[in-house]
């Protein structure tokens, strides 16, 4: 578990450790949760990194009902 301040300037830094475990880049957006006293930092992703996601994805047998 880390520690960090809360400078005068109400920011933070997030440990170098941190920042090579989750590849988390300058510039990223965060969205941020507060719950119980808590407050949670997730890393929104960028929709290009689902591009091809589906690439060999076979659709069929997808649907729960049959075509009309």
């Amino acid at each position: 578990m880390e520690s960090i301040t809360l400078s005068q300037n109400f920011q933070i830094v997030i440990p170098d450790n941190i920042l090579e475990k989750l590849h988390l880049q300058a510039g990223q957006q965060f969205i941020c949760i507060t719950e119980n006293n808590t407050i949670r930092l997730i890393p929104k992703n960028d929709i290009q990194a689902f591009r091809g996601i589906l690439k060999d994805a076979n659709p069929e047998n997808y649907r729960d009902r049959p075509e009309p």
